[in-house]
């Protein structure tokens, strides 16, 4: 019966993951909700995506120097960091933070509208509750994540940059030129692709949780809880498919 039931809430995630982003193409149009999502997710985490790279570039940059002052390897820390940041470590933790941030915050709005009955008010009034309410975050999603990611990674290579140049003395002008030196496109292409199939994830599986809330007060934190777990487990798994695929089928170093 669990199994039963598992698989058909796998099917109506299925379902919503589908349609969600060819809502956007279809009238009417939700310009101004999907704007709004976009303000609240994108220059509504600024900060905390400032702060967490900023962190992460300056606890990597110290480190690696540390690990590579033994070898006299030293002048490679800006690209040890500038790959770490840019490939793997910047589209990571700044996902983290946005299903944190964000997609906590749909799943509990939806879940508050579907326990409040609006969502089937919407329903009743021949609105459909995917387009209306999911197309607009999916899409804001996509677009903001990638665009917090690249803010995050030029702040974490900034961070970076301070620590190298006034704990490890280490010359700004070598760590710039290591960082210039990686700034190829299958670089920037491995880190950029990766914040699109994560914003997808986050939004869907958060809306997803917020129209499948039942239970009251108990069942919202319920769905908020499983929106963020499901999305961090999402983004550790997709982030090492994407990986894997970027070395088997593009050939790209990684």
């Amino acid at each position: 019966m669990k199994s039963r039931e598992s698989f058909a809430r796998l099917q109506d995630y299925y379902d919503l993951a589908v349609k969600a982003p060819f809502g956007i193409f279809r009238k009417p149009f939700y310009f101004r909700e999907t704007i709004e999502q976009m303000d609240y997710g994108g220059s509504g985490s600024l900060f905390i995506v400032f702060l967490v790279s900023l962190f992460i570039g300056m606890a990597l940059s110290l480190q690696t120097s540390a690990e590579l002052a033994e070898m006299g390897l030293k002048m490679y820390t800006g690209r040890v960091v500038g790959l770490s940041i840019i490939k793997e470590i910047g589209p990571v933790a700044i996902a983290l933070s946005f299903a944190g941030r964000v997609g906590s915050g749909m799943a509990s709005e939806i879940g508050s509208m579907t326990l409040g009955h609006q969502v089937d008010i919407l329903r009743v009034h021949g609105v459909s509750p995917i387009k209306k309410l999911v197309s607009p975050r999916v899409i804001s999603s996509i677009i903001m994540l990638p665009v917090l990611t690249v803010i995050g990674d030029a702040v974490a290579l900034i961070g970076g940059y301070f620590v190298a140049v006034t704990a490890a003395n280490q010359s700004g002008s070598v760590y710039w030129s290591q960082i210039k030196q990686i700034m190829e496109f299958t670089t920037i292409f491995s880190g950029v692709i990766k914040p699109f199939i994560f914003g997808y994830l986050i939004s869907t599986i958060s809306c997803y949780m917020g129209l499948s809330t039942r239970g009251g007060a108990r069942g919202l934190r319920k769905s908020t809880t499983e929106a963020v777990v499901y999305s961090t487990i999402m983004i550790i798994i997709s982030d090492f498919m994407v990986t894997k695929i970027l070395i088997m089928a593009l050939g790209i170093p990684v």
